[in-house]
């Protein structure tokens, strides 16, 4: 392997010849092998970084900070940086120094290489653009990585996140628009409950998922805010006095985000609350993503020896040895991946409570950890409404079966003949292997139209009758469960 020299504070390095990076990258290479087959540094940082650094020449630029020709360079090639074009040059691993600075540096080499380089420059010249002096000018590791971290974020709910949670609610009510009329048992403690609508189901997941939705959109309005600007430890020691603040402002306009520079930025080193209370609010939403995938296996289970309500897509073959088998895989992949969910945010949890004095030294942690879950959540609801909620099917006899062995449609009655009578008749028809109906006729509480006109299970979906319906029964008012 070809090899060229770049030096840093400590001395000359070895650097392979085609790559952009330099002396400090190389370092952390030897330095870090960990994890490398996975934790690769996640490309979203590193485009985030590439607005930044562009952000921060041109403000520098405008600040006379900078020369502009210098200036332009640098945003030319953080450009390319930010649209994902030298990503083959970004090597480091999650897992090095808890700043962040071997990719702070290992982005200032990239840009300042490819700047030099279009400048008719040579690889490690580090002239005309050198990587601190320049495309670093006002800046530290301990602010501009948590500043890249927080836009990259923000940038994957808004891109990614909300669009596909958004696609599976709308699959979601399309159903219920479709097959949402079916009626069928209610279960509470996995025990037969009174009759509910199949769309008052599907309709309860979706504002679920708006529920949780907006939970998110609440905990990324603080991750908008900026630690740019504070160089060191927050006090902005190096910086020109409106350099944060511009480069939030400019940032904002190149992304239709409303960034800002953080009213403290102290505490926008030393903490990152904000990433801990939206890996919170990602947990609240992959728990509801959680409980929806559940409901569908539950009712999809059997086919012919569990509750078999509704009819899954037959995506794949379910087994290797059982023929005919289909296995609600998609379900599955999406509780998998909210148990993903669940241990990044405990990952997550940790690390935010990891500041020391003046810096959080878990930042590479936090952004890996919280993007991977934006990601899974994204890419499982996407997967979850095209390839099993689009073709969810009621199983007409199977409901109406179980609906019509549900023994608490005799809640339908208790309204009438009391508590206790309606329990008597529920208990007998279970005991004795009687239908609802014949064990309510045999007490004497009720006639066969007064048992047929109230007993209406879908009827039941909904608040009872006006009481000053004649109902044609016995009135159980006086009894005293029925005060």
């Amino acid at each position: 392997m070809q090899t060229r020299v770049e030096r840093d504070s400590l001395g000359e390095v070895q650097v392979p010849a085609d790559r952009l990076w330099g002396a400090q990258t190389q370092r952390s290479l030897g330095n870090f092998d960990i994890g490398r087959d996975r934790f690769v540094m996640r490309p979203e940082v590193l485009h985030a970084f590439g607005l930044l650094k562009g952000a921060a020449a041109r403000v520098n630029r405008d600040l006379g900070e900078l020369d502009t020709g210098i200036a332009v360079l640098i945003e030319a090639a953080a450009a390319e940086v930010a649209a994902g074009e030298l990503d083959e040059h970004f090597p480091l691993v999650v897992f090095q120094t808890g700043s962040g600075t071997q990719t702070n540096m290992n982005v200032n080499e990239v840009i300042a290489n490819r700047a030099n380089v279009a400048a008719g420059g040579a690889l490690g010249a580090r002239a005309p653009v050198h990587p601190n002096d320049h495309v670093n000018r006002g800046q530290s590791s301990n602010d501009t990585f948590p500043t890249a971290m927080n836009v990259a974020v923000v940038l994957e709910v808004g891109q990614r996140l909300v669009p596909a949670i958004g696609h599976l609610r709308e699959v979601l009510a399309q159903r219920s628009e479709a097959i949402g009329e079916v009626v069928l048992s209610g279960r509470t403690h996995l025990q037969d409950a009174t009759p509910i609508r199949l769309g008052q189901v599907i309709d309860s997941w979706v504002a679920q998922l708006d529920a949780a939705l907006d939970g998110v959109a609440a905990a990324t309005a603080p991750v908008r805010q900026l630690a740019i600007g504070g160089t060191a430890v927050g006090t902005g020691l190096g910086a020109h006095p409106e350099f944060g603040a511009r480069v939030a402002e400019l940032l904002a306009a190149r992304t239709g985000e409303a960034f800002a520079q953080a009213d403290d930025l102290v505490a926008a080193l030393s903490s990152h609350d904000a990433l801990a209370t939206l890996s919170g609010s990602l947990r609240t939403l992959t728990g509801a993503m959680y409980k929806i995938a559940n409901d569908v296996r539950w009712y999809a289970s059997g086919p012919r020896t569990g509750i078999g309500e509704l009819r899954i897509p037959a995506n794949e073959p379910g087994s290797s040895i059982m023929p005919g088998k289909v296995n609600p895989t998609q379900s599955e992949a999406v509780t998998m991946v909210a148990a993903r969910v669940f241990g990044n945010d405990a990952a997550v949890g940790f690390a935010a409570a990891q500041g020391n004095f003046q810096l959080n030294v878990f930042k590479p942690v936090i952004a890996d950890a919280v993007l991977e879950s934006i990601g899974l959540i994204a890419d499982a609801a996407r997967s979850f409404a095209d390839h099993c909620v689009v073709g969810l099917e009621p199983v007409p006899d199977v409901i109406e079966e179980h609906l019509r062995d549900n023994l608490m449609l005799v809640t339908a009655l208790a309204h009438e003949i009391g508590y206790d009578a309606a329990s008597a008749i529920a208990k007998r028809a279970q005991d004795d292997g009687l239908s609802l109906r014949d064990a309510a006729l045999a007490s004497g509480a009720v006639s066969s139209e007064a048992f047929d006109r109230l007993v209406d299970p879908r009827a039941m979906t909904g608040p009872r009758a006006d009481p000053a319906v004649d109902t044609g029964v016995a009135s159980g008012k006086d009894h005293p469960t029925n005060p």
